[in-house]
């Protein structure tokens, strides 16, 4: 990491500068002259530009953390950008503990399920009753994966009651919904703008005959068609307590992440679920006793 600001250069097209100095001054955190007083100090007193610049008043520890995210292709987005929902701590709050927690998470997965040969794409993650946090887990789990660099696309497949249209602040006009009953194309995955690596296929409209549609085989051959595109597929889930859905979901993705909740799981309900998920001949990758 360089502690210079940038400095023009002739003849042959010079490389973008990436180093802290140049990328506070960039997004204007900073202006050239505070860069040079910097640049001074830092050397002076034997530190890093961006703890010489937070030291000297000129920006916040967000500022440089947001600098050196950028300067390693670490995208997320600003806390001013309103763009999604707050619950998506990984693409607002990346340097926090609960999101360190999820790149834990990320390392075990890959460890333990994608890095596989045959390669694995498809990862469902269930709960036994609404409130355990699934959603919100399978949401920010697609978001620290497309951090790494995967290319990843997360699956609204809970048809009674979807969540990740909210979260992500998408319309609800066009979704997997509308892709098994034969009523829609690729259109109705969305790119997330900031997050380049994550795409998600939203539920689409609340259809009257969710189980149905999950089990006719169009479901396994649109999950199957989207393998060659994405190296990371997380798929979200109905509670356990609504119905199959979530057990025709699982022998689809081939293994499943169970989320159980301190505070609104029972242990019977778990055990039952993951009774019911090995029944299938479906792996369970892990189980996640999420405190959110």
């Amino acid at each position: 990491m360089s502690d210079s600001p940038p400095r023009p250069h002739s003849g042959m097209p010079a490389k973008r500068d990436r180093s802290i100095g140049a990328l506070l001054v960039d997004s204007r955190n900073i202006s050239p002259a505070d860069a040079e007083a910097v640049v001074r100090y830092a050397k002076e007193e034997g530190l890093r530009f961006g703890a010489a610049a937070i030291k000297l008043g000129l920006v916040a520890r967000q500022d440089v953390e947001r600098a050196l995210a950028r300067q390693f292709d670490y995208p997320y987005l600003s806390p001013y950008d309103e763009s999604l929902s707050r619950e998506l701590i990984a693409a607002y709050a990346p340097f926090s503990p609960q999101v360190e927690a999820m790149r834990a998470l990320r390392t075990q997965l890959m460890l333990r399920w994608f890095d596989s040969t045959p390669p694995r794409r498809l990862l469902a993650v269930v709960g036994a009753s609404r409130g355990e946090g699934r959603s919100y887990l399978a949401a920010n789990l697609a978001v620290v994966f497309s951090q790494q660099g995967a290319r990843t696309l997360l699956v609204d497949a809970d048809l009674r009651n979807p969540r990740q249209q909210e979260l992500f602040k998408l319309s609800d006009r066009l979704g997997l919904s509308s892709l098994l009953a034969r009523r829609g194309d690729a259109t109705a995955i969305h790119r997330i703008r900031g997050l380049p690596g994550l795409s998600v296929l939203p539920a689409g409209v609340v259809p009257p005959n969710p189980l149905e549609l999950l089990t006719r085989p169009e479901f396994a051959g649109t999950l199957a068609s989207l393998t060659n595109d994405y190296g990371v597929i997380i798929i979200d889930t109905p509670a356990a307590t609504l119905g199959a859905d979530y057990q025709g979901i699982a022998a689809v993705a081939e293994g499943v992440l169970l989320v159980t909740h301190r505070n609104a799981t029972r242990a019977t309900d778990a055990r039952s679920v993951a009774e019911s998920i090995t029944a299938t001949a479906t792996t369970v990758a892990g189980v996640v006793l999420n405190e959110h």
